[in-house]
């Protein structure tokens, strides 16, 4: 048996995403307490959800003995002792041991090419150089399946409203045709809303089939099957839509989804999910899994209270990406009472990416036409604000600034709250 050295993936990668590890399982033999740290923080990141890690204390002295009485897993992760010759003799060793299909990885404390070379020769897959942090070891992993080739891997957007109606469909629509259209970007967007989604009629859409097609069939579902349910909107955009009927039950397993969202990731540099206000596992799982989370909510003390508790439940399990982005919808509606924008994101300690004022004259004119609002007239500044959102979402700086005189006349409200503080 010889271990397999896996191919370099010719892969256009949306900034700062890895690709999430496939259900693989991973031994790593350590023989210093920091990399066994690092590699066990490594375990609880979202992108490892779905393998199994196990990590040993010893180099591959340790492996050897422990392969000698039992089947080698799918990524064997070695570290390298200052000794390189009784090394790489025992990874010799190793290899007669190894199943087709292991792939090895070593660290190492040496930056030295020709005992890169060496490695290689062998088999070896990847050799990491320390000090490292703990992402570039995930990267590490996720790129031993990538696969050569491919071409996109895409960044996922989950977009969520703290509230139901607090308008999250109407952002993440209005996100993705900026995306297309205006930061120049291919992007899907995938309306998860089977029952009630909006997406087809704010695109002007009416296709037959959708995502429920693919969810419900996970054993026929591949690349081609995906093509032919999404609907062209513009040479840019894509829609991946719901159904919007009544005809069945929507009730799914946890890990429903995962099989579409693998495939997004292959189809477009930029993703956008239009997610339910519903609490369910795979909800939450798509959320924990996103590339980012856009949470969308209006300035009211259950929409607060609903995006502490979103902060509270998706913090540890995504200790190692940004915070989530927050955009204020329909902010400054006659005579409500309103907590201030201000007061608002300072309870959470997040300043909104994206504030948007009330106006149903504007947004309803957009709907009914099938349009966005930078479509219509008078759209131009809110289309303005979106388009530097969507810049944002996609790592691309600003083009302009917004002017301050579009939401200067929204009134502050003096209504006092101590939400999430301690007396």
């Amino acid at each position: 048996m010889t271990m397999v050295e896996s191919g370099s993936a010719d892969t256009e990668t949306s900034p700062g995403v890895i690709a999430p590890v496939p259900r693989v399982a991973i031994h790593a033999f350590c023989e210093s307490q920091s990399l066994n740290a690092l590699i066990q923080s490594a375990a609880q990141d979202r992108r490892m959800d779905k393998a199994a890690v196990k990590t040993n204390t010893g180099g591959v002295e340790a492996a050897l003995a422990a392969y000698r009485e039992e089947q080698t897993p799918n990524v064997i992760v070695l570290e390298a002792s200052a000794d390189r010759a009784p090394f790489l003799a025992n990874l010799d060793a190793l290899a007669n041991y190894c199943d087709d299909g292991t792939r090895v990885v070593v660290i190492g404390r040496a930056n030295d090419i020709s005992l890169y070379r060496a490695l290689i020769a062998r088999g070896v897959s990847e050799y990491l150089v320390e000090p490292f942090d703990l992402l570039d070891f995930i990267r590490a992993i996720s790129e031993l399946y990538a696969k050569p080739g491919k071409g996109v891997l895409g960044r996922i957007v989950a977009v969520y409203g703290a509230r139901g109606g607090v308008g999250a469909s109407t952002v993440a629509h209005h996100t993705a045709w900026s995306i297309a259209a205006k930061v120049d970007i291919s992007t899907i967007i995938a309306d998860c809303d089977l029952p009630f989604g909006t997406a087809g009629l704010d695109f002007n859409q009416d296709p037959p089939q959708g995502i429920s097609d693919a969810v419900f069939a996970p054993d026929r579902l591949d690349i081609n099957m995906l093509d032919r349910l999404m609907v062209k909107c513009n040479d840019r955009l894509t829609l991946l839509p719901a159904p919007a009927t009544l005809e069945r039950n929507y009730d799914f397993d946890v890990d429903a989804f995962d099989g579409v969202i693998d495939l997004l990731r292959m189809s477009a540099p930029m993703i956008i999910l239009d997610l339910p206000h519903v609490w369910t596992a795979w909800s939450r799982r798509l959320l924990t899994g996103a590339d980012e989370v856009v949470v969308v909510a209006s300035p009211d003390l259950a929409n607060l209270r609903n995006l502490k508790n979103l902060q509270d439940t998706l913090g540890p399990a995504r200790t190692n990406d940004g915070k989530i982005k927050l955009v204020m919808n329909m902010v400054g509606v006659p005579k409500r009472p309103e907590i201030a924008v201000k007061d608002f994101s300072s309870s959470i300690n997040i300043e909104p990416s994206l504030v948007l004022p009330f106006d149903p004259k504007l947004f309803g004119a957009a709907a009914n036409n099938g349009q966005m609002v930078a479509e219509v007239s008078g759209g131009a500044k809110i289309g303005a604000l979106v388009e530097n959102f969507a810049r944002l979402v996609c790592g691309k700086p600003e083009l302009r600034k917004p002017k301050a005189g579009l939401l200067a006349g929204l009134k502050s409200s003096k209504l006092g709250f101590s939400f999430g503080k301690k007396s």
